[in-house]
């Protein structure tokens, strides 16, 4: 049976879920010691890096139809792209665990009743997502994020009333504020496609979906770090309590969760069809939240800071290589097991990007990264194209 194409609007929901996120408003709270004005460009630079990266890797998908780790193949190979396939797996597998156990942290602080509790709620929740589909997620998505937007926007009013703003220090260089923005939109990624690729106007789904993550994640982030500059407080359940949001925060802090983990956990499942046709990607997105539900369980997950930037150093150039491939080369390696050059390529700009991390550039370590390896890659067709001189 064909499989059911989405539309715009269903594919703006999807993003939209994305962004409302735990994880996105605490790091936000990180960006608190360059101040607000400040604070704020840095939020709004990354994004548009990021934003303007996950677009280009969705109109992969998009316009070959095919899901982000089979993409992948179209640059490294049918065997090669296998080790980008288990990384993801093993990333999307910790996303979901942190999303669980952040989700599950903050309601336990508007309502105690054992952490273990809310992570098996919320789990419980994500399954349902994931055995309802995200083709059949229509209507279920279209009320979850009705309820989203209005309970954030009151979030909002709550921090932004009054209060003043906290002095700033330089215990965060503009650089690295910038380089987690930009981690947010860089670790969608190896996600994207998974979505775009069923879209019935690929283009339009595509623009929506980066256009609409983006202004909600930047939203996200500085509803963080409002937190910390006015009202002095980067714990959400705290800020949901004094505001009197009670059973309406937590309805956003469990919701919010939901749509976005949801999503890590759906890709784990798909990205694993990548590894082997005989997984059945449904399932094994059920076992991932599983897995997710146990690990935020039983270990803690408080500073996700160190994960985000292994996650940029690892698909950052992956997608560098994909981008100028797909559309500077035009150049296909899916019907061969391994392209050596671009693993190799690949290599160089993960040691990149982790020197990089050593330097305070204004932008951040990713552009700078995705332009060298994206430079490696047209310097080694050109090499490879050029012809040799006869005697």
């Amino acid at each position: 049976m064909a499989e059911k194409k989405t539309s715009v609007y269903e594919n703006g929901l999807i993003w939209f879920g994305a962004g409302v996120s735990l994880a996105e408003i605490l790091t936000g709270t990180y960006f608190a010691p360059l101040g607000f004005q400040k604070g704020l460009a840095a939020v709004l630079l990354g994004h548009v890096v990021g934003c303007a990266l996950l677009f280009l890797a969705g109109m992969i998908g998009a316009r070959t139809g095919k899901s982000a780790m089979e993409t992948v193949k179209l640059s490294f190979g049918r065997k090669g792209a296998l080790l980008f396939a288990a990384l993801n797996v093993l990333q999307l597998v910790g996303w979901t665990a942190i999303m669980i156990y952040d989700g599950a942290l903050a309601a336990e602080g508007v309502l105690a009743a054992g952490r273990w509790v809310w992570c098996l709620v919320i789990g419980a929740l994500i399954l349902v997502w994931i055995l309802v589909g995200v083709q059949n997620l229509g209507r279920l998505n279209t009320v979850a994020m009705a309820a989203l937007f209005c309970l954030t926007l009151v979030l909002s009013a709550v921090i932004f009333r009054g209060g003043a703003a906290g002095a700033a220090d330089d215990s965060l260089s503009f650089g690295a504020a910038v380089e987690l923005s930009v981690a947010m939109p860089l670790s969608w990624l190896p996600l994207i496609s998974d979505y775009t690729r069923s879209a019935k106007r690929p283009t339009a789904a595509t623009a929506v979906s980066a256009v609409v993550y983006g202004l909600v994640s930047c939203w996200m982030y500085v509803i963080g770090m409002g937190a910390a500059i006015f009202a002095g407080e980067s714990d959400l359940a705290q800020i949901i309590l004094r505001a009197g949001l009670g059973a309406a925060g937590l309805l956003v802090i469990v919701l919010s969760t939901v749509t976005t983990t949801f999503l890590d956990a759906w890709s784990a499942g798909i990205s694993s069809e990548s590894l082997s046709a005989r997984l059945p990607g449904k399932w094994v997105a059920v076992a991932t939240a599983a897995v997710g539900t146990l690990g935020a369980m039983l270990f803690p997950m408080d500073d996700i800071t160190g994960f985000l930037y292994l996650i940029g150093s690892v698909f950052a150039p992956m997608v560098a290589i994909q981008i100028a491939d797909f559309f500077l080369l035009r150049r296909s390696r899916a019907d061969v097991d391994f392209d050596v050059r671009d693993l190799v390529i690949w290599a160089l700009g993960f040691i990149a990007y982790r020197l990089l991390m050593r330097v305070d550039l204004p932008v951040g370590s990713t552009l700078p990264d995705m332009a060298f390896t994206m430079a490696l890659c047209l310097a080694a067709h050109a090499a490879a194209k050029k012809p040799s001189r006869t005697a």
